[in-house]
């Protein structure tokens, strides 16, 4: 007897073998980028190929974007769904000099490893245009990338204040420091000061901040958005600096002639130029340029020991800690409204990256002002009355923060606070004291590196020529395989040890010239990839402007809201520079963008030292990719995540098996039924609706219910009942859907066969369920047309002897409210 092609009971193993092999045998996950109808471009968040291998929450991430990307190719667009690896960085760097490895070396096994996982899961995505960020063809157009900004200038090399971990051996960002530590080691941080390459992301910020309402993004990850850019309306104020001598006379303070009488202005901005009548003090960055040329003799020593504690604060801590500490510099300011004398001090908590580095300071309204004025006896003047107040309404002992009117202000006494901030701002723009201003917390982006692991910037260093772009047909600018690689805490980066390879000629004269030795940050090779996919494999150019034209902008985004911040910013800033030079006719990248949520296990957050981590491989091993997959989105709105239990997995399990047995048992003998069609069209469209919603673990309760409808006391089914819930489950578990698909005999893919469709017709019943009571009491239900009258439900209702024995003698009254509820009154 020949043996079956197909094995009787579900074997995931078996099954998810043979679809792979299909797939890869008929290309099915290949995609015609040029001629392709209705293209559809769906991109999941690249990963960082980590040692460890796929966590589960690389797993969620992926599964939700795979299965829009199947449904949309259902629904008959052709999707191009590629996926790479972001493989550059601190993380790979800092596991190579741990496990006693090279990168170079060690992210091809990653990569390797990670390959077999994602392919093991099932997901459909075109490898013949994956990008790999440490491939030299890759990161030579991340360093074009970089060309790009500097021919415009937009990006520039200065000194700045920036955080440093000495265990790590690099610069971090804002972010990367919780609570005065590095995040990544525990190593509590320095500020220093280094050269460093930055983009001025800052002039964009208006756009990057208006382009927002034109948006289809999550509204928390707009809202993050909003909060960093952080736009505020307010005036850049100048206070001049007194002569020594007058602001002796001016104050009982002793000053000598020492400092230098030039005219000196402080420039600070404030959203709040209303209260300048109550400004008693100004503040400086212990940083601030100004300082050192106003600082009195009799001060410098205190001030110098001052900046050099704050120096070795990192900027996190600065901004967060709650003590107040500062130092006198000696110099005095004119506050252009009062005409009085203020003292000029340096404090650690103005910030130089922050406005001018410079603050107004007004304690009687402003927290942070007023524990300093409290700190260091300095005076307090209320300025805003609000509702029962007045100029005599003490501050008891804290700053008034809310609305009101001036007072104590001249002029402007009686003015509410909108109106006070457009009145003084224009009073003192007459007089040559200050501007409107719209200021953004948003600052330049920091991109250069001390580290080893990442692409070099391509610039050049001359003695005759100055600083040099490499020019474009020398590029890449290829990270040179070094065996010392480790870095130290002098602030430079590795490369730098390698005389051989940072001395070359410089592009323009030819003479003995030296390279940049920073690499760039991470954050730069993933701020463009999106756009290299399709162009892959042209070496030619980074994108093709007709591919490009075609397949851009991304139709859908999904990814993780921890990078709704940096990563989709910095995405956008280069998509508008690159717009801006006219090289792509869009200047946002992702049309719509959807954050998914987070997993945890059994109630708690997954972590190594609590033992709790999912490791994918063993799930796929047990339960295979498709059972996997469809309770990993079973867990919870896929927006919010969920909690991952062992024991729901076996459910899902259990759903596949009965799809398996219903496709291999069905029949085609007979009609099917009527009631189960009807449950089917609603399923149909129930799934269809929440599947683009991302709505998936209700797509999927849809699916089990009308499995129970469908084998309820284990009938046997009729094909036409379950063939269209094989197009259903497909997005969700796509390898048993793909051989159910063979095995109706369909011919194809089951991802070129079409989304079914549903009879609106059939979702009306063709009976209604009426409640029947009798004397008050419910007696029983009977089923009627939608339609039925009066009479006739009274009828069906008698001919139920269990109903027709509560009604002896003709009704007193019979009361009908249709599709609910017949009511006899006996």
């Amino acid at each position: 007897m020949t043996e079956p092609t197909e094995p009787i009971a579900y074997d995931p193993a078996v099954v998810e073998a043979q679809a792979r092999q299909r797939w890869a045998d008929r290309g099915t996950n290949r995609v015609d980028l040029a001629q392709g109808a209705s293209p559809y471009y769906a991109l999941m968040m690249f990963p960082y190929p980590s040692a460890e291998g796929l966590h589960v929450g690389n797993l969620f991430a992926f599964t939700g974007s795979d299965i829009h990307a199947r449904y949309q190719r259902l629904r008959g667009h052709t999707v191009f769904q590629p996926l790479g690896y972001d493989a550059f960085g601190i993380h790979s760097e800092n596991f190579a000099l741990k496990v006693g490895k090279h990168p170079m070396d060690l992210i091809p096994s990653n990569i390797a490893n990670f390959r077999r996982q994602l392919d093991r899961a099932g997901l459909m995505v075109d490898w013949e245009r994956s990008v790999d960020t440490t491939d030299p063809a890759y990161y030579k157009w991340t360093q074009w990338v970089f060309l790009q900004l500097y021919q415009r200038g937009l990006a520039y090399k200065k000194a700045a204040a920036v955080n440093w971990c000495s265990s790590c051996k690099t610069v971090l960002a804002n972010e990367q420091v919780e609570g005065g530590a590095c995040e990544r080691c525990g190593t509590v941080v320095e500020q220093r000061f280094l050269e460093q390459w930055f983009f001025r992301i800052s002039e964009y910020a208006g756009r990057l901040l208006g382009n927002l309402e034109t948006l289809d993004w999550s509204a928390t990850t707009k809202q993050a958005q909003r909060n960093w850019i952080g736009k505020s309306e307010g005036a850049r104020i100048r206070f001049r600096v007194l002569d020594p001598l007058a602001a002796a006379g001016s104050a009982a303070v002793a000053v000598t002639t020492e400092v230098a009488t030039t005219v000196t202005e402080i420039e600070v901005f404030t959203t709040r130029p209303d209260t300048i009548y109550g400004a008693t003090y100004l503040v400086l960055a212990p940083e601030h340029p100004l300082v050192e040329g106003i600082t009195t003799p009799d001060q410098r020593g205190t001030v110098e020991a001052y900046q050099s504690r704050a120096a070795r604060q990192d900027l996190v801590t600065r901004k967060s800690t709650k003590e107040k500490t500062g130092a006198f510099t000696g110099a005095y300011a004119t506050n252009p409204a009062t005409g009085a004398p203020v003292p000029i001090w340096v404090a650690d908590y103005v910030l130089m990256e922050y406005g001018t580095g410079a603050i107004m300071a007004v304690p009687g309204h402003d927290e942070r002002d007023f524990e300093f004025a409290q700190v260091f006896g300095l005076p307090v003047v209320r300025v805003v009355a609000g509702e029962g107040q007045d100029a005599s309404t003490p501050l008891d002992g804290a700053a008034y923060v809310g609305d009101g009117r001036l007072v104590h202000s001249g002029a402007f006494d009686g003015l509410d606070v909108g109106a006070a901030k457009r009145d003084v701002t224009a009073w003192l723009a007459a007089h040559g004291h200050a501007e409107p201003v719209t200021n953004y917390r948003l600052h330049d982006w920091c991109i250069s590196r001390q580290r080893y692991w990442g692409p070099p910037i391509p610039i050049v260093y001359c003695d005759a020529c100055g600083t040099v772009p490499v020019p474009e047909d020398q590029l890449p600018v290829v990270l040179p395989h070094v065996a010392d690689f480790k870095p130290d805490d002098s602030g430079v980066s590795p490369l730098a040890r390698h005389e051989a390879w940072y001395r070359t000629p410089c592009p323009t004269c030819g003479a003995s010239a030296r390279r940049e030795t920073d690499v760039s940050d991470t954050f730069l090779d993933s701020a463009w990839y999106f756009l290299r996919y399709p162009s892959v494999p042209r070496t030619d150019v980074a994108f093709d402007a007709a591919t490009t034209r075609r397949w851009l902008p991304v139709t859908t985004y999904i990814g993780g809201n921890e990078h709704a911040v940096l990563h989709l910013l910095y995405s956008r800033f280069i998509t508008m520079v690159l717009h801006d030079v006219g090289l792509l006719d869009f200047e946002e990248p992702f049309t719509r963008f959807r954050a998914h949520g987070l997993i945890i296990r059994e109630g708690a957050k997954m972590s190594k030292s609590k033992g709790n981590v999912v490791n994918p491989d063993e799930y796929l091993e047990q339960w295979g990719a498709d059972a996997f997959r469809t309770y990993l989105m079973f867990l919870g709105p896929f927006e919010e995540g969920g909690d991952f239990r062992d024991a729901g997995i076996s459910g899902v399990r259990r759903f596949l098996d009965r799809l398996w047995a219903s496709v291999r048992d069905a029949t085609t003998a007979g009609a099917p039924d009527d009631e189960v069609l009807r449950k089917l069209h609603a399923t149909i469209k129930k799934v269809g609706e929440d599947i683009p919603a991302l709505s998936y673990n209700t797509a999927i309760a849809a699916m089990m219910e009308y499995m129970n409808v469908l084998r309820k006391g284990e009938r046997q089914c009729h094909r036409d009942e379950v063939a269209p819930i094989v197009s259903l489950v497909a997005p969700f578990a796509p390898h048993i859907a793909e051989v159910l698909w063979d095995m109706l005999g369909r011919s194809g893919s089951v991802f070129d066969g079409g989304w079914p469709t549903f009879d609106a017709a059939r979702l009306v019943s063709d009976t209604v369920a009426l409640v029947v009571q009798v004397g008050g009491k419910t007696r029983g239900t009977i089923q009627v047309a939608p339609n039925v009258t009066q009479e006739a439900a009274l009828a069906a209702a008698l001919a139920e002897p269990g109903i027709a024995k509560f009604i002896t003698g003709a009704p007193k009254k019979v009361i009908l409210v249709p599709g609910r509820l017949l009511n006899v009154v006996v």
